[in-house]
Formats: structure tokens, sequence, C-alpha cells
């Protein structure tokens, strides 16, 4: 026993247990080896990566992290950067270290940029929203006192001044609504997750935003059908598609787009190993749900704050849709991303869900 307890793993078997990808860089600037996690970001397996550089693999934007791979002793830390695998745009954290007992050699990992900052950053959101949540249930007594005032004064009032009773109404009615996303927002217990189909979640979805009334909008399905069942709410899923897809919808009615479409794409994510960090235990997150839509997209002062409540470009928006669905998906152990492809002229929402485990989903 105590032999066994001094024995400790060799470095190969502590880097590919990682969860972020390693890459080993020869001379050359070629890889020479990998982990699992970099198998899994970059698509492909270590023999067929074996040999080819970086930017062969990955395609790079950020001129910082280009000029110090051209440099084989710089060494770099880069948060949050955006490069490019199969296509497919995704926020990463990236380090080079150099091995200086290998002249050339370098190290380089890269790490779903979402995955460092995602527990104080929910912190960050609850104590944010905690208070509009209390403030809202203090609100919501006087408000229903506004509104019995004033369909009693309406009963008094000559027909023709009416109408400013039904002013008063509508208005409480309107902050009630406001109030009622609001206290969702602050709600601190999630709802119970469960294996759920998740077409039949889309199309349910699909079928509330058609009644709605979107005329002229086509709304395209493309399903992976061999996809098993996510862990998930399924009112809770519905909720978060409804929300995107009206988005959608909204954006398209509210623009010149000659041929305006939404599209909804599920699949099996094997290009890059999502997951997220779930009461101290890693999540992986390989089913991919994504909304897209041709429109003239979020303002770009806007793109990086989109899931942050009270931020909206809607003349008449509250702010509070997209960051419900940002909670929501967080309940249920996901994660959402927004991305704008500016060479295709498209807007992606992507939600990422856990596969069921439905022996131990609860």
């Amino acid at each position: 026993m105590v032999e066994a307890q001094e024995k400790k793993p060799d470095p190969a078997t502590v880097i590919g247990g990682m969860v972020f990808a390693v890459l080993l860089l020869d001379a050359e600037g070629c890889i020479a080896e990998t982990n699992h996690a970099a198998e899994m970001l970059l698509g492909k397996s270590e023999k067929r990566l074996l040999g080819q550089s970086l930017a062969e693999v990955v395609e790079l934007i950020d001129e910082r992290v280009i000029d110090h791979l051209a440099q084989p002793d710089a060494s770099l830390v880069a948060r949050d950067i955006r490069l490019f695998v199969d296509g497919q745009e995704h926020r990463v954290n990236l380090t080079i270290s150099p091995l200086t007992a290998y002249p050339g050699w370098r190290v380089v990992t890269l790490s779903d940029s979402g995955r460092d900052d995602a527990a104080r950053e929910q912190e960050g959101e609850a104590a944010s929203l905690g208070a509009p949540a209390i403030l809202a249930h203090e609100i919501r007594n006087p408000l229903a006192a506004i509104r019995g005032a004033a369909q009693l004064v309406a009963r008094k009032l000559e027909p023709a001044e009416r109408h400013l009773a039904r002013m008063i109404t509508d208005e409480v009615d309107r902050i009630a609504r406001l109030i009622d996303r609001m206290q969702q927002l602050g709600r601190s217990t999630p709802e119970k997750l469960g294996p759920t189909n998740l077409h039949e979640a889309i199309r349910s979805a699909i079928a509330t935003v058609r009644a709605a009334g979107n005329e002229g909008i086509e709304i395209v399905e493309e399903f992976d059908p061999s996809l098993p069942p996510v862990l998930a709410n399924r009112d809770a899923l519905e909720q978060v598609l409804i929300n995107l897809l009206s988005n959608a919808c909204d954006a398209l009615r509210n623009s010149d787009t000659p041929e305006p479409q939404v599209s909804v794409r599920t699949r099996f994510v094997s290009g890059f190993a999502f997951s997220a960090v779930h009461f101290g235990r890693t999540v992986k997150l390989p089913i991919e749900i994504t909304v897209t839509d041709n429109g003239p997209g979020i303002d770009e002062a806007l793109r990086d704050h989109v899931f942050e409540p009270f931020i909206t470009s809607k003349k008449s928006g509250q702010g509070l849709g997209l960051a419900l669905v940002r909670k929501l998906v967080r309940d249920m152990q996901g994660r959402i991303a927004h991305e704008r492809d500016t060479r295709l002229g498209l807007t992606h929402f992507r939600v990422h869900l856990a596969v069921a485990n439905r022996e131990k989903s609860a």
C-alpha cells in the first residue's frame, strides 16, 4: 500500500489527463506530441497531427499570437483570443512556453476561455440579480393596488376618457411581466433535470414561434437524428429555444434581408472538447444546438455583452431575454455562446448540453 501511494504518475499520464489541449512543437514549429484534449479540439488524431505546423490545423486571428509563434524563444499568456478550427470560431485562452533546455521547442496550451471564469462570473451574476429580484417582489403589492384603483376609476369616467385608465392598467401589466422575468433571473433553485428528447423540444418551440406570426421567414431544420437524449429540463429548454428563435425572427422582420431565414442545427461536437465546471467536476458538453439567422446581426458595440441583463438593441426591448436564456442554460449545466460570421453574414447562437445518463440524471 505504501509503495502504491508513493508511486507517482509519469509526466505523459499527467499531460494526457488534462482537460485543456497541450501541444508540443519542435524547433521547426511542427507538432511533435499532443494529448487527448488537443485531439478533440482539433478534430484529428495525434497520428494525423504529427509533423504539421500549428498554422495548418488552426487559423489564428490574433496578431500577438502569430508574432510570438514566429519567435522560437518567446513566451506568451493570452486570454479570450479568437481562432478557427475547421471554419468554426472558438474563444480560447492560450499559452506558449519555450523549453530552454531544447532550443526552439515549445509547449502550447489551449483552453476554452469560458471554463476558467465560469464560477466567478456566475457568482457575480447571482449577486447582481439578487437585489433586483428582491425589489421586484416588493413592487408587486403596490402594482396590484394601482391596477385595482385604475379599474375602479374607469367605471366612473366618461366613455371617451376610459382609455386613460386602460393605459394605466396596460402599463401596470407590462411592468408586472418585466418583474416576472426579473424574478426568474434571480431564482437560485434550478428546475429538475432528466433525459430529454432534443428534437421534440426544438419542434415544439418552432411550432410556438410560427404560431406567433412570422410569415415570410423560413425556419429550416438541420437535425442529426442519431443524437441521444440530452440532460435538460424540457420546459426550460423549450423556453431557451423560443427566445432564440423569436429574437432571430425579430431581427429579420426589422431588416431588409431579401431571403430571411432561420436555421436550427443539431450535431455531436467532435472537433472541440466543450466542457463546464459543475460542483467541482468537469461536465462534457458534446451536444450542440445552433440557431442561425441571416439578418444584420447585433450591434458590434453590444456583441460582447449580449447575455448581460438590461443590454438590448431593440427599441422596445428590456434586455432580459438573453440573460434569462443564459441562466436557464447554465441551470441545465450547459453553455451558450454568440458568434457573428461577418464573412457569410450570419449570426449564430450555440447551445452546448451534456448527454443524459439515464441512471444518474436528476
